[in-house]
């Protein structure tokens, strides 16, 4: 057997690990552990001895291209794997810390609610993240990326039934998704830059990748930044920050291995994995180092004077990634390696024992507190240093920022389409959609310019019905419908744009049709036996109806082109044809397809996370409990 075969056994294992603690009933707690444990046990023990083989081959760089999934005349979705050293030491790092974290969660989460629910989401973070550190080109490694960012929203939304958690998860998985729409325009332009579907090992050929970029520096350089937007956005890099601490909501086994030590790194791996693409351009290396630098100063600022232990080892790891991405951008990868270790393992261990901590010191504060005396001095350094002091504090307004810059002109473009209705979609776009098709398929000659403006005026429509459905509160029939016209308006525009065969339609619509109308049935349903039809408030039925939960996520999944759904290769289809000089009309479709996902997974927790109770039915303790979870950790306070 090849030793590159071998790669499949890092990936399988975790896979079937996952797979058979499904089967396993809620109520056998230690056959669950003893799965996630010998999962992780033995796929260490397999890394360790491929890495004996791999020593004995020289530590050469591996490539498995593994099958095609898709193949057109222009386009080949193929699973490909990659085998280095950066890879080689992101898996070990991986295996031996999941190891340590299953072992210490059989205990620390016994007779919890949901115990079957977090190794199953364990596993599966797993299985992403073997598969994003392996990858071998860019598709492949979006796979993991995506099952990366749903199991970081499961284990943030771990205690469901409570607000601040559900909220916390949709903000996490929003930054997330910011972040996957410069890892689309990375994969869309690199399609027209290298003509295929380019492999790591083909971007490792440093004379290869200078005769590709020759007159075309532009699109090298369009790459390379929206390559340094995903790995910002995923490593809580300035402006990006505020979503690390909110994703402590999870218990502390989850805040290590996620926000401690892996997925935190994966902006990290990205840019060098990446780094042959882009070493020779100089902005972007400035860039990164100056992002990092910003990172580390503001970070090193807002751990100082954070009250909650989990949220200062957050940003206190942020201020090393900071210096990694430094590290990266200045060409010392094997130093960012080390680096990446040493803080993985040490963030790992202090939030392990943050919960011991945190009681120790309540104690200690409690018999032996003294305030010291300090002597307030009025003078210019004091004052900028008190400002420095209250600014950190604020987190400086990085929340606010995001919001303002992001989210909120999308919010205000989605309520100008508020006088939509059923009746209004009847009326206005459904026959403006019929009349778009029509002349399509008749191939009516359009004047040139209109011609040239309708592939981007239909998908601007499309993002319009994603905005909407993020904006709806009213109707969550309403809300889920205009999501799957989104897809419909945007196959259109691309069908206007460059012949799109019928296979390739149907293979785009076929996810959106199944799971779009199995998501329009369980809405229907709920506001049939239970009344439920707005969004207005969090209704939390996950706890009556857990399977009708758990069906309702798979279509959410599917309509958002998740890994389990022919849309997800649908989607790289449609990219592929759209030309390279249309670059407004690719990021139309890659913030449609973003905030697609964030609105259908809003829909998802508004309807089945989080609690509906009015504060009169709360008893003093639940008030007193609610009051103190909105203003320390939850998981620290429970569990110390």
């Amino acid at each position: 057997m090849e030793l590159a075969l071998w790669i499949q056994f890092m990936i399988g294992i975790p896979l079937v690990g996952f797979l058979v603690s499904l089967l396993v009933p809620e109520r056998k707690e230690k056959l669950l552990s003893r799965v996630a444990f010998y999962t992780a046990g033995i796929n260490l023990a397999s890394i360790l001895v491929f890495l004996v083989f791999w020593a004995g081959v020289g530590f050469q760089a591996l490539n498995l291209k593994e099958f095609v999934l898709f193949k057109t005349d222009h386009f080949e979705f193929l699973i490909d794997f990659f085998f280095d050293r950066v890879g080689a030491v992101y898996v070990v790092v991986g295996a031996v810390l999941t190891f340590l974290i299953t072992f210490y969660s059989r205990y620390y989460l016994h007779r919890e609610s949901g115990y079957k629910r977090f190794f199953n989401t364990v596993l599966f973070f797993y299985v992403g993240f073997n598969i994003t550190v392996l990858a071998g080109n860019f598709e492949t490694l979006f796979v993991g990326w995506e099952i990366l960012g749903l199991s970081s929203f499961l284990l943030v939304a771990f205690y469901r039934e409570n607000l601040l958690p559900t909220r916390n998860s949709i903000k996490v998985f929003s930054i997330y998704r910011i972040g996957d729409v410069g890892l689309i325009l990375a994969m869309w332009a690199s399609h027209h830059l290298w003509h295929e579907n380019v492999t790591f090992l083909k971007l490792s050929n440093a004379q290869l990748v200078s005769e590709h970029l020759v007159g075309h520096t532009g699109i090298g350089l369009f790459i390379a930044l929206m390559l340094l937007l995903a790995a910002a956005a995923k490593s809580a890099q300035f402006p990006f920050s505020s979503w690390l601490p909110r994703a402590m909501e999870g218990p502390t086994p989850s805040s290590a291995i996620f926000y401690g030590s892996l997925s935190v790194h994966l902006g990290v791996f990205l840019l060098l994995r990446t780094f042959p693409f882009w070493e020779n351009q100089l902005t972007v290396r400035v860039l990164i180092g100056l992002m990092g630098l910003t990172t580390a100063i503001v970070s090193t600022m807002i751990a100082r004077v954070q009250t909650s232990v989990k949220t200062q080892i957050g940003y206190a790891s942020l201020t090393q990634i900071g210096i990694m991405f430094i590290e990266v951008a200045a060409g010392l990868e094997v130093l960012a390696l080390v680096h990446f270790m040493g803080n993985a393992f040490l963030r790992t261990y202090q939030l392990l024992v943050s919960p011991s901590v945190v009681a120790y010191l309540i104690r200690e504060q409690f018999y032996g507190f003294e305030p010291k005396a300090k002597k307030v001095e009025s003078s210019w350094m004091n004052r900028l240093r008190i400002s420095f002091y209250v600014w950190s504090l604020k987190e400086w307004n990085l929340d606010r920022f995001i919001n303002k810059v992001v989210f909120n002109p999308l919010k205000k473009l989605g309520h100008k389409l508020d006088f939509l209705s059923y009746r209004t979609v009847l009326l206005y776009f459904v026959p403006s959609y019929l009349l778009g098709l029509y002349l399509l398929l008749t191939g009516y000659k359009l004047p040139v310019f209109v011609h040239s403006v309708l592939p981007t005026a239909f998908a601007f429509i499309a993002l319009m019905m994603v905005l909407k459905s993020f904006t709806e509160r009213k109707s969550a029939r309403l809300a889920w419908t205009m999501l799957m016209m989104n897809h419909f308006w945007m196959v259109l525009a691309i069908a206007e744009n460059e012949n799109f065969s019928y296979l390739e339609i149907g293979m785009y619509l076929s996810g959106v049709i199944v799971f779009g109308l199995s998501g329009l049935f369980i809405i229907s349903w709920m506001k049939g036996h239970l009344g439920q039809s707005g969004l207005f408030d969090y209704q939390g039925y996950v706890k009556r109806y857990p399977v009708l939960a758990f069906l309702f996520l798979l279509s959410v999944l599917g309509l958002m082109g998740f890994p389990i759904s022919p849309t997800f290769i649908g989607e790289d289809l449609l990219f592929s044809h759209i030309h390279e000089d249309q670059y407004l009309l690719a990021f139309l479709a890659a913030l449609a397809f973003v905030m697609e996902g964030i609105a259908a997974v809003r829909i998802f927790a508004r309807l089945f996370l989080g609690f509906k109770r009015n504060k009169s039915e709360q008893s003093p303790e639940q008030k007193s409990e609610f009051s103190l979870f909105r203003i320390s950790d939850k998981s620290i306070i429970k569990h110390s």
